[in-house]
C-alpha cells in the first residue's frame, strides 16, 4: 500500500487530564453572578445529609397518634420527613405518639434528619428539634402544645390516675426525650391495656436498651393490631438476620398501609433481588416526600446514570480531559429523538427523572443536587446547574464543588475556579486535585502541580500518575515520565498506556511498545489505534495497518481517515474514498480537503467553458481547495489561484499564488510570474522565475533565458538555459536546448 499524502507521524495525548462531566453548548452563558456563589446563605448551607440514605442501620424513631379521639390505638405514622435517629443497635424503629396530629408538617416541609444535618432526640413526623412539634395547632392553648411542660403535667395526672391513653402519650414523650427508665413503667402499662402505640414504642425502648429480640416481639404485637411503624421496624429486623421472606411480608403490610419508609425499606429488599416492584415502591415512598427514595427512583428512570453516583470516569476511558479545553460532550439523555417509541419512552422517562432528582435535591439530597446540576449544565442552562452546584458542595460534596470549579473556569474567573478545586481537593477529590495540579502547571509551578498530582494519586484517582508522567516528559525527565506512564498505564488508563508505547518507540524498543498500544487501543484509545497503524505501516504491513487506521477512522480520528482515504484512492475505490476524505476535511485535515477537492475536480468537464459561455462559479471542489488553501496548504493554494485565474479573477489568482510563493511553492512563484508578466510587471515577474528556478523549476529557468536574450542579454540566457536543460521537464529540456543553440550561435556568429 503507498499512502499519497504527508507520512502519518505518532500521535501523543500531551495535555494534562483535569476531568470533566459535561460541556454546555456554549461557555458564553455560563457566567453567572459570582457572588451569589460566594454568598453563604444560611439556608443552603444546613442542607447537609447526615447520612447516605434515609434507611440506615440505626434507629428510626416516629412518634404515633393515638390522643385524638382514638381509644383504639389508630397510629399515625406521620409524614415522610419524619425523623429517623441512629439507635444503638441498628434496627429502625418509629415511636408512637400519643399526642395531636393537629398542625404536624406534611411531607414537603423538608423537617426532619432528611432535610437537617443533626438528629438529636427523638422527633416524629414533621417535628423540629428534640421532639416538639413544629407547628402549634390553630385552635389550641399554647399551654396545652404537645410537648408542653402543661401538655406534659396533665398526662402525667391522668396517666398516675390509670388513663391507658395518657400512659401512651407521656411514655412517647419520655422516650423522645431519653429519659427511659421514666418511659419504661408508663409504656408497660398502656401496653398490658392494648394500646398498640405503647406497643410499638415499647419495643424502641427495649431496642435502645440492646434487647433487640425481645423489641421485635412487642413490635409484633403492635404490627398484627395494625401498626405500620412497628410492622417496618420488624421488616427492617428480619432483614438484619437475613430472613427475607419476613421481612418482605412485614415491609409489604407496612408500605401497604402507605408508611413512606416501609415503602422504601420494601423496594431496597426488591431492588436488591432485581425485582421490577421496586420501582412502584419507590415511587410510593417518594411521592410522600422520602428523599432518598426520589433520589433512587430517579436514578432508576435515568437513562444515562452516573455509575456509582460518580459523574467521572476515573481511568480515562472517556479520553482525557485538559486543563485548557473545554468538557466533553453531552451524553444526550435529554436529546430530542424522532421518529420512534422507545427513543419517546426514553425521553419520557428521563424527563421524570429529572423531576424526581429536583425534588429530592430541593430535600437536601447533595447528590440529587450534583445530577440535577449535572442535566442542567448538559442541557445548556449553566446559571441553574451552577445554583444546584453550589447547594450541593455547601452540603459537602466535593463532587459539587469541583464541577462548580470547571463553570468558573468555563466563564473566565479562574480564581474563584481555583477557590472551589482547593476546597473539593482538600475533601478528597482527585479530579480537583488534578485541575489544581494543571492550573499550576499552565503556570509554570513545575513543583506545586506536582504536589497537586500526587494528592490525586493518593485520592486514588490514576489520572494524577498520568499528569505526573506528562510533567516528567515535558521536562525531558524521560526515566521519571516512563514510571509514571507505566504505574497509570499498569491500573488501566489507556491514554497512558499510549504514552509509555510512543515514549518505548521513540528509544528505539518497537517490540515493547507494541503490546501497550494494542492495550491502549483495545481499551478504547483513539490515539493508540491509529498509532498501530503507523507502526504496522512502517513494517510494510499495509494491511494490518488499515485495520487499525479504519478503526480509528471510525472513532473520529481525523489523520486516520485520511489515511484510510487515501489508501481507497489508490486501490480505485473512489467513492469509499471520497467518504473519508470528507470525513477527515470535516475534522480539519487541510491534507484531506485538498485530496477531496482532487477527487470532486476529476469530475468536472475539462478546458474552458465554450464560446458563449458564461464563466462558472465557484465549485464544491474550489470550496474545499480553498478551505485547505486557509489553512496554509500550498499546493491548494497554487490550485486556488488557478481556478481564479481561469474565471479571470486576477487580484484573487494573484493573492493565492503569493501566498504559496511566499510559503515556499515554486509552482506558487512561477505562476505569480507569469501573472505579473501578462500584467506588464516584468521586472517583479523575474524575481519570482529566479526564486522558482532557484528551486528546481525547469519551466521557470527558460522563462528567464527567454527574458534574457530578449533583452540581448546573451550569456545570461545560456546559462538559464543551461539550468533549464538540467531541470527538465523532457519538453523543456529540448526547448531549452534548442535556445541555447541559437544564443551560441548568435554569439559566435
Amino acid at each position: 500500500m503507498i499512502f499519497m499524502g504527508d507520512r502519518a507521524t505518532l500521535l501523543e495525548t500531551g495535555r494534562f487530564v483535569q476531568r470533566r462531566v459535561h460541556r454546555p453548548d456554549s461557555v458564553v452563558n455560563a457566567a453567572f453572578d459570582v457572588a451569589t456563589v460566594n454568598s453563604e446563605n444560611s439556608e443552603n448551607s444546613e442542607t447537609t445529609e447526615a447520612t447516605g440514605t434515609a434507611e440506615t442501620a440505626g434507629c428510626a424513631a416516629t412518634v404515633e397518634n393515638t390522643e385524638t379521639g382514638n381509644a383504639a390505638g389508630t397510629e399515625s405514622t406521620g409524614g415522610p420527613a419524619a425523623a429517623e435517629r441512629s439507635g444503638a443497635h441498628g434496627t429502625p424503629e418509629r415511636l408512637e405518639d400519643t399526642g395531636s396530629r393537629e398542625g404536624l408538617d406534611g411531607p414537603g416541609t423538608g423537617k426532619g434528619p432528611e432535610a437537617t444535618g443533626t438528629r438529636t432526640g427523638f422527633e416524629g413526623a414533621g417535628t423540629c428539634g428534640a421532639g416538639h412539634v413544629s407547628r402549634d395547632p390553630v385552635d389550641q392553648d399554647p399551654a396545652e402544645t404537645p410537648g408542653s411542660d402543661e401538655h406534659e403535667a396533665r398526662h402525667r395526672r391522668a396517666a398516675d390516675a390509670g388513663d391507658t391513653t395518657s400512659m401512651s402519650t407521656l411514655g412517647a414523650l419520655l422516650l423522645r426525650r431519653g429519659d427511659l427508665d421514666g418511659a419504661e413503667p408508663y409504656l408497660r402499662a398502656a401496653t398490658a391495656d392494648g394500646d398498640r402505640a405503647a406497643a410499638n414504642n415499647l419495643g424502641v425502648l427495649l431496642h435502645q436498651r440492646g434487647y433487640t429480640d425481645e423489641a421485635a416481639d412487642w413490635w409484633r404485637v403492635a404490627a398484627v393490631a395494625g401498626s405500620a411503624a412497628a410492622a417496618h421496624a420488624l421488616g427492617r429486623y428480619y432483614r438484619e438476620r437475613g430472613d427475607e421472606p419476613g421481612a418482605e411480608y412485614w415491609l409489604r403490610q407496612s408500605a401497604e398501609q402507605g408508611h413512606a419508609l416501609g415503602a422504601y425499606a420494601l423496594a431496597d429488599l426488591l431492588e436488591h433481588r432485581s425485582d421490577e416492584g421496586a420501582e412502584r415502591w419507590l415511587r410510593a415512598a417518594a411521592e410522600q416526600g422520602h428523599r432518598e427514595a426520589a433520589y433512587r427512583l430517579a436514578r432508576m428512570l435515568d437513562p444515562d446514570p452516573d455509575p456509582d453516583d460518580d459523574p467521572y470516569d476515573r481511568f480515562g476511558r472517556q479520553g482525557p480531559r485538559h486543563a485548557t479545553s473545554v468538557r466533553p460532550g453531552a451524553t444526550g439523555a435529554f436529546a430530542v429523538r424522532k421518529g420512534g417509541g422507545p427513543a419517546g419512552h426514553t425521553a419520557g422517562r428521563a424527563g421524570e427523572a429529572e423531576q424526581w432528582y429536583r425534588q429530592a435535591a430541593a430535600r437536601g439530597h447533595r447528590r440529587a443536587a450534583l445530577r440535577l446540576g449535572a442535566l442542567l449544565e448538559q442541557r445548556g442552562e449553566p446559571k441553574e446547574a451552577g445554583r444546584w452546584y453550589l447547594i450541593s458542595a455547601k452540603a459537602g460534596e466535593p463532587r459539587a464543588a469541583c464541577a462548580l470549579g470547571f463553570l468558573l473556569r468555563d466563564a473566565g474567573d479562574v480564581e474563584s475556579a481555583a477557590v472551589w478545586w482547593l476546597r473539593a481537593a482538600q475533601d478528597g477529590d482527585g479530579n480537583a486535585a488534578n485541575a489544581l495540579g494543571a492550573l499550576h502547571a499552565a503556570r509554570g509551578e513545575q513543583q506545586t502541580a506536582e504536589r497537586w498530582y500526587r494528592a490525586a494519586m493518593t485520592a486514588g484517582d490514576v489520572n494524577g500518575a498520568y499528569n505526573l508522567g506528562l510533567l516528567c516528559a515535558a521536562q525531558d525527565r524521560t526515566a521519571q515520565a516512563e514510571q509514571w506512564y507505566r504505574r497509570a498505564a499498569y491500573a488501566g488508563h489507556r491514554e497512558a498506556a499510549n504514552a509509555l508505547a510512543v515514549l518505548l518507540l521513540q528509544a528505539g524498543d518497537a517490540t515493547g511498545a507494541e503490546p501497550w498500544f494494542s492495550k491502549a487501543a483495545e481499551a478504547g484509545s483513539v490515539d493508540a489505534a491509529f498509532n498501530l497503524g503507523i507502526l504496522y505501516s512502517g513494517r510494510g504491513e499495509d494491511r494490518t495497518a488499515l485495520v487499525w487506521y479504519e478503526r480509528a477512522a471510525a472513532a473520529g480520528h481525523t489523520e486516520a481517515a485520511l489515511q484510510v482515504g487515501m489508501a481507497l484512492l489508490h486501490r480505485g475505490e473512489e467513492l469509499e474514498a471520497e467518504r473519508h476524505l470528507r470525513c477527515a476535511a470535516g475534522g480539519g485535515s487541510a491534507e484531506a480537503a485538498f485530496r477531496l477537492a482532487g477527487v470532486l475536480d476529476s469530475r468536472r468537464p475539462p478546458g474552458p467553458p465554450a464560446l458563449g459561455e458564461p464563466m462558472p462559479v465557484k465549485t464544491e471542489c474550489e470550496e474545499w481547495y480553498e478551505r485547505a488553501a486557509e489553512q496554509g496548504h500550498r499546493r491548494a493554494q497554487v490550485r486556488v489561484g488557478m481556478l481564479a485565474a481561469a474565471r479571470g479573477d486576477v487580484d484573487s489568482a494573484a493573492h493565492w499564488y503569493r501566498e504559496a510563493a511566499e510559503a515556499g511553492s515554486r509552482n506558487g512563484a512561477f505562476n505569480l510570474g507569469l501573472l505579473l508578466a501578462r500584467e506588464g510587471s516584468e521586472r517583479e515577474a523575474a524575481l519570482w522565475w529566479t526564486r522558482a528556478a532557484n528551486d528546481g523549476h525547469g519551466r521557470a529557468a527558460l522563462r528567464l533565458a527567454l527574458l534574457a536574450a530578449r533583452r540581448g542579454e546573451l550569456t545570461e540566457g545560456q546559462r538559464w538555459c543551461a539550468r533549464a536543460v538540467a531541470l527538465g521537464p523532457a519538453e523543456v529540456a529540448e526547448r531549452a536546448a534548442r535556445l541555447r543553440e541559437a544564443l551560441h550561435q548568435e554569439l559566435t556568429a
